[in-house]
């Protein structure tokens, strides 16, 4: 028998009951209470989005961002004009730590520290940090990792995870399984494939891509690009979404300097300082040796240089010191000379000094009194303001009474009777301070600016000198014109001197000096050309004419101070220089030689500048004319421009030991330059 129970005075089957009137009003009023909560909120949500939804969207989205990382640019290459990369960007790698990551589980650590070490982070180091900055996520272990070294990494790294799983070695003994918190954080590092190639001219680029000196220093914000950003954050559905700005990556600089020609430049150079190094005082073959090839033609610089050199991948390597003059508090030259003991002994304080004076460029840098080469300048003034003829005649006797001071000529016993010519020739003090007699200070001080003598020529390279200090005005006496007119008491910088003398010769058209031909972009289109631009006429075409007589004369004439600078083979121009530094009677002196070939049409002028040789008489231009005449026997050739002299036994001999070829086809006797060629052999 089934139970029966009563309820509610009915019978029912089961042991539930009916709800009662009371019970369902009560569910009635809760279900109301509940809905005015939700209507409620309702409202009050409407509300806070209305006044205050944009700033929390904002918090939201901020809190929600994980991910905001730099994209590197890469800076632009530098290129001479045949194309050769002087200067570019290598892709290289941050090694980065993530120290939580690799505390996670106590079988992460020996094998991440393993492979650290193996990537070249000191071992003891890096675990100190990690245990010590166990909630650190960003750590840079190690800087400029190459390409090729991250490769051999990851390749090794992904073959042993391999191994490991088809041996099914368990996962609390897997070496490479368990290498966690590495990752690499990509960057680009400058580097300058040819060393020393062209350094004061390139100048160099470090850390944050700021340029140091040099082309790095001027097209700064051309050869830098515009960093990219990558964004990651999760969205209002937890899904991750990706922003990426690309990086622009720099422009490129191509240049009118020949890497060809500046290794002859630099070659040169180095066997001038080889010859002299240690000669007179333990030191460099001269405090400066200097060369700027240039066309004259248009103002493109082929080469520059000046010792001593130093590699641009090393550019605070301490012992390219060596040799340099000791610096005096206000960073100026003074006696003594670097030695390895001072290079080992330097403080801190000094090292960014003598740095500074390393990179320091002298052919655009450094000024000094020109000399005998101011003298054609002199000269051609004279002509163009009627004041002097080419037919004019002056007279010598060895030294000239000015304010009374007795100015002496180089040969103390006098020239004679010596034509215009015949005083660049001979390069004759008496008979230009007979000129600039005539000339006068109005015009004296009037072709100074012409030529530019105290004016930045305006070459793209970062820190040109001004001179305008040292170029005296209209208020100087008799005397200081008389020395002026010879290339004293006035000072020039290398970069001025060439530019100007290349318009004394060219018809007297004034080119702007550069040395960046064109820019390009990343892809190599071209942006911008740097066309040649004439700033001025210095001189008319018949002055021009007669100064090129007059420097053919100084390495031709029998009595002329240049003949030692002539190239085996060439008909050049030219004009020697020697200066006497302060204070007057220190027995040191600035030699140089300024010249251009071929004679009847000039392409190409070279300019050397050596200042206090090696040696215990320092006044022989000879020192500046080797290295000219050893420059332009292999620059000729290479520029095409070819022989029309007859070359002596002497120099046919000199040629074949540098493995030129004779290209002059002539039938001339080669005894006519046999008298210009028993000079010692010259570096």
């Amino acid at each position: 028998m089934s139970r029966r129970r009563v309820v509610n005075g009915k019978n029912t089957r089961g042991g539930l009951k009916r709800f009662t009137i009371s019970m369902q009003n009560k569910l009635v009023v809760l279900f109301g209470i509940v809905l005015l909560a939700f209507v409620g909120l309702g409202v009050q949500l409407f509300r806070i989005n209305r006044d205050n939804g944009q700033t929390y969207s904002m918090q939201v989205l901020s809190q929600q961002a994980y991910e905001n990382q730099t994209i590197p640019f890469k800076r632009g290459k530098i290129l001479d004009s045949k194309g050769t990369v002087l200067a570019d960007s290598q892709l290289v790698y941050n090694v980065i730590v993530d120290s939580k990551q690799i505390l996670q589980k106590d079988v992460y650590l020996e094998p991440t520290l393993d492979a650290l070490e193996s990537l070249g982070v000191n071992r003891n180091r890096i675990k100190e940090y990690i245990t010590n900055h166990a909630s650190s996520q960003y750590y840079i272990a190690l800087k400029n990792l190459s390409y090729q070294d991250r490769k051999a990494y990851l390749e090794k790294v992904a073959a042993g995870i391999a191994q490991e799983k088809e041996k099914k070695i368990p996962a609390a003994q897997r070496k490479y399984d368990n290498i966690k918190g590495i990752w690499f954080e990509s960057g680009y590092q400058r580097f300058y494939p040819h060393g020393d190639l062209a350094c004061d001219v390139l100048g160099f680029s470090g850390s944050g891509n700021v340029g140091t000196g040099g082309l790095e220093e001027y097209y700064n914000d051309t050869l830098n690009g515009v960093v990219g950003r990558k964004y990651g954050y999760l969205d209002e559905g937890l899904n991750m979404e990706q922003t990426m700005i690309e990086a622009k990556d720099g422009n490129n600089l191509v240049l009118t300097l020949d890497a060809n020609i500046q290794s002859i430049v630099q070659k040169c150079l180095t066997r001038f300082n080889d010859a002299f190094q240690n000669q007179y005082r333990e030191g460099l073959g001269a405090n400066n040796a200097a060369c700027i090839v240039m066309d004259c033609n248009n103002g493109e610089v082929l080469a520059m240089a000046g010792t001593p050199f130093f590699d641009l991948n090393h550019p605070s390597d301490l012992a390219a010191l060596w040799g340099m003059p000791k610096l005096d508090e206000n960073d100026e030259p003074q006696d003594g000379y670097l030695t390895y003991t001072d290079l080992l002994t330097m403080t801190e304080e000094d090292k960014p000094r003598y740095l500074n004076a390393l990179w320091r460029n002298f052919c655009i840098s450094d000024y000094y009194e020109p000399g005998s080469t101011a003298k054609p300048f002199t000269v051609a003034m004279g002509l163009d303001t009627g004041t002097v003829s080419d037919s004019d005649e002056y007279y010598c006797g060895g030294y000239k009474m000015i304010d009374g001071f007795k100015i002496k000529c180089h040969t103390r016993d006098g020239d004679g009777w010596l034509t215009t010519g015949e005083a660049v020739e001979y390069s004759c003090n008496v008979a230009l301070m007979e000129m600039v007699e005539k000339i006068g200070k109005e015009n004296f001080t009037k072709f100074q600016n012409v030529y530019n003598f105290g004016l930045k020529t305006g070459i793209d390279l970062a820190d040109e000198a001004r001179t305008d200090q040292f170029v005296s005005d209209a208020t100087m006496t008799d005397s200081m014109l008389a020395t002026n007119s010879f290339g004293q008491n006035f000072d020039v910088t290398m970069i001025q001197m060439i530019s100007g003398f290349c318009s004394l010769i060219n018809g007297g058209n004034y080119y702007e000096p550069h040395i960046v031909k064109k820019v390009t972009s990343a892809s190599g289109t071209t942006l911008r050309t740097i066309e040649p631009r004439v700033l001025k006429k210095t001189v008319s075409e018949s002055t021009s004419a007669h100064i090129r007589d007059y420097t053919v004369m100084v390495v031709e004439g029998h009595d002329g101070t240049g003949i030692t600078a002539r190239p085996a083979g060439y008909r050049i121009g030219g004009k020697t220089g020697t200066a006497e530094t302060l204070p007057r009677g220190n027995d040191e002196y600035v030699v140089s030689f300024i010249g251009y070939a071929p004679a009847e049409n000039p392409q190409v002028v070279c300019y050397v500048v050596v200042d206090r040789a090696n040696i215990e008489e320092q006044d022989n231009p000879m020192y500046a004319t080797g290295i000219f005449r050893n420059v332009m026997e292999e620059v000729l050739p290479y520029l095409g421009i070819y022989m029309t002299e007859p070359v002596t036994e002497k120099e046919s001999e000199r040629l074949a030991s540098k493995g030129l070829a004779i290209t002059y086809t002539g039938d001339e006797s080669s005894d006519k330059w046999e008298w210009a060629d028993d000079d010692e052999e010259m570096y």
